[in-house]
């Protein structure tokens, strides 16, 4: 059996395997691809012998909408991290900002953010950066297939952009977050 959830925002997506197998009293599950527990959206959930059909739905493409906010980065590369970096957001056009999203279209070797569940020796390196442990962050190709501004909303000294992109399975959204500032000239 291959369940679709809906994954809430602020929790993980092993929290909902959790929460599955203890409602269900079924041990075997596994799902297709963390979902970071900030985002909200599909989670494909195997159970018993619709584990074995999780290998065929790991690789495939993703589409997701994202707010990415400009002028601010943090230790976390969202919301909930130490403020690192900030600069006041000035003159941003749209017109600027697609012409970045064009220039991306295609493979991107990206950083994987410090807090993310890929594992270096064994262990996630989120678990490494919330004991304060300096880790090297791999590098890895992340394919971008397409980019589409939606909306453009500045305040004070930040602007938000509303993104749709289709990308290739293994791509970080807070990764092409963060090469996107950069692009652009903020954090």
């Amino acid at each position: 059996m291959i369940l679709l959830i809906d994954k809430p925002k602020g929790i993980t997506s092993f929290d909902v395997i959790r929460r599955l197998r203890k409602k269900l009293g079924i041990k075997k599950m596994g799902h297709a691809g963390t979902l970071d527990p900030l985002a909200s959206g599909l989670l494909i959930v195997g159970v018993e012998e619709g584990t074995k059909r999780l290998k065929d739905l790991i690789g495939l493409s993703k589409t997701y909408e994202s707010e990415i906010l400009l002028g601010r980065s943090t230790t976390t590369g969202d919301l909930e991290g130490e403020v690192t970096e900030s600069k006041k957001v000035e003159n941003l056009e749209a017109e600027k900002v697609r012409e970045v999203f064009e220039g991306m279209v295609g493979v991107l070797e990206l950083s994987v953010p410090l807090y993310s569940a890929i594992k270096k020796e064994g262990k996630p390196l989120y678990k490494y950066a919330r004991r304060g442990k300096k880790v090297d962050v791999p590098v890895k190709n992340m394919e971008m297939r397409a980019i589409e501004l939606l909306d453009v909303l500045c305040k004070e000294e930040e602007c938000v952009l509303s993104v749709r992109m289709d990308v290739g399975s293994g791509t970080y959204v807070r990764s092409v977050a963060e090469e996107i500032g950069k692009r652009l000239g903020f954090p």
